[in-house]
Parts: structure tokens; C-alpha cells; sequence
């Protein structure tokens, strides 16, 4: 047998299938990214009414300078509020969360809307709409302390300072508002 056979042949064979596998991969995605990104779109607009559901409509707000770790800030179109999306990095990743703020400067809600905690322990606090609503009514002019402000969730300390820290990163945003 020859080089081309033994060493060569299997080289080209491999490289053939790697070069058609990418191109498929990359005509998925070229199909399914606008499909993904409009579902995102959609699933955003619906935890913003859930947020401030007396809200008819909102529009996306500049703010006069950047703020850490905040994705985007909305001001309902009738002057409801806002909504801002922040997020913290909790234990087992980044926890994404929307605050809805109310025309006085109150925090209305919170929804934590994507979370990768340990499940059972972290999972207590980016799913338990009870712990979210201890941050309902508390003043939005100035950052929160953990244990003083709000309590932390038993047994999930950092996911709870990862929220804690999310809610400060858009209290922040909302104080930023031209």
C-alpha cells in the first residue's frame, strides 16, 4: 500500500467532513438565529407587562452613561414606569434579572427571567416569587444591603447576593435616567 492510502487519504476524507458539517452548521444557524432572536424579543416584551402590567406599551430608554452589567432600560409609553434588565454573576452563572420601577422611584417587582443556579439550594431564590417580592415597595434612589435591606435566602448565599447585587446594577440604571 501506498502513503496516499495509509496517511494521506484518511487526512482528506476527515478534512471533506469536517469543511460539509460546518457548512451545515452554518446554514442552521443562519435559519434559526432570526427565529431565536424574535422569540428572545417576545419573551422579553411579555416579562415587561408581567413587570408593569398596567403599562400599554414601552419604549427602549439611552441612558446619560453606562452602567454595569445593565442589558437594557424601558419606560412605559404611558408613563407607568420602567423596567430595566440587569444581571450578577450567582454560582453556578450569570443570573439575569428585570426590576420594574415605579414613577415615584419604588421598586414594583422583581423576575428573575434566566438563571443557571444548583437546583434545589441557588434555584430557591431565581425561582421563589415570594423572595422576589420582598423587594416590592423599597426605595429605588439608593443601592440595597443584604441582611439589612432585604434578607438573604437560607442555604443560597451567593445566588442571593448575586440578585441583591443584579437589583443594585438596575436601581443604579434607574437613578441614571435622563
Amino acid at each position: 500500500m501506498s502513503n496516499w492510502n495509509k496517511i494521506f487519504k484518511p487526512i482528506v476524507v476527515l478534512c471533506a467532513i469536517c469543511v460539509v458539517i460546518t457548512g451545515a452548521l452554518a446554514a442552521t444557524n443562519a435559519a434559526t438565529a432570526p427565529v431565536i432572536a424574535e422569540a428572545t424579543r417576545l419573551a422579553q416584551e411579555q416579562a415587561r407587562f408581567e413587570l408593569l402590567p398596567e403599562a400599554d406599551g414601552f419604549s427602549e430608554v439611552a441612558l446619560a452613561e453606562k452602567v454595569d452589567n445593565v442589558s437594557d432600560v424601558y419606560a412605559a409609553n404611558n408613563g407607568a414606569g420602567y423596567v430595566v434588565t440587569s444581571s450578577a454573576k450567582g454560582y453556578g452563572g450569570t443570573m439575569t434579572v428585570m426590576v420594574s420601577f415605579t414613577p415615584k422611584g419604588q421598586i414594583q417587582q422583581v423576575k428573575v427571567t434566566e438563571a443557571a443556579e444548583t437546583q434545589g439550594i441557588g434555584s430557591k431564590v431565581s425561582d421563589s416569587d415570594e423572595y422576589w417580592a420582598t423587594y416590592a415597595g423599597l426605595d429605588g434612589s439608593a443601592p440595597l444591603v443584604l441582611d439589612q435591606d432585604v434578607d438573604r435566602m437560607t442555604g443560597a448565599t451567593i445566588s442571593s447576593r448575586a440578585l441583591n447585587s443584579a437589583v443594585n446594577s438596575a436601581i443604579a440604571a434607574y437613578n441614571a435616567i435622563p
